[in-house]
């Protein structure tokens, strides 16, 4: 019952945008922004610049709203405009540093031996510090669910590039878990009196 009721509002709110009725479009603005800009600075990491891209983007989505034929999530064809705003404004300002070295391609780090004691804004922001290959890469495979052929046509690489992206960007996140795990044990310590007891 809820999801036909979002479902509605959201058929309600499309066929006013294709009206160009400007309340209509300031609603999906509204509704969809703060998602959309959390989605472009996961990419670029300039808040202004990210801001910039997302204005883009939703400008795009405005003018080619009529394109929406009503198929499939209506958020997921607005996310895809923004994620390729986002990509083609990495290639325009040559941000992207995409390594090809293949050699750590098919290493996969062992997650089991990390304790999950993270928030998930924790895990954004590692993500964040990747440098920018990694996060592109993983952020469109771990987070868009783009496969390594389609990320390798997005951004103008090999498949094996990808992947090798991918891997380095796991294993870096790997490296920042466990020294994170490392410090909160070290806390956990410091916390402790010599005899076991707290302060």
């Amino acid at each position: 019952m809820e999801f036909q009721i979002y479902r509605a509002k959201d058929v309600e709110l499309i066929e006013g945008c294709k009206q160009q009725d400007r309340q209509a479009q300031k609603l999906l603005y509204d509704q969809y922004a703060s998602k959309f800009y959390a989605l472009c600075c996961r990419y670029i990491k300039d808040k202004m610049e990210a801001e910039d891209v997302l204005i883009t983007a939703f400008t795009k989505i405005l003018n080619r709203i009529d394109q929406y034929t009503g198929e499939g999530n209506f958020e997921g064809w607005m996310r895809k405009v923004v994620v390729n705003d986002a990509l083609s404004y990495l290639r325009k300002h040559k941000n992207m540093y995409l390594e090809t070295d293949i050699s750590a391609a098919d290493y996969e780090p062992d997650y089991d031996k990390l304790e999950n004691q993270l928030e998930a804004e924790d895990l954004l922001k590692m993500i964040e510090s990747l440098p920018t290959g990694y996060r592109i890469v993983f952020n469109l495979y771990a987070i868009e669910g783009y496969s390594h052929k389609e990320i390798g046509e997005q951004l103008g690489i090999s498949e094996n590039t990808s992947k090798s992206q991918l891997s380095r960007a796991r294993a870096a996140l790997q490296k920042c878990l466990m020294e994170s795990e490392q410090k909160l044990v070290q806390t956990i310590n410091d916390y402790e009196q010599p005899n076991g007891s707290t302060i």
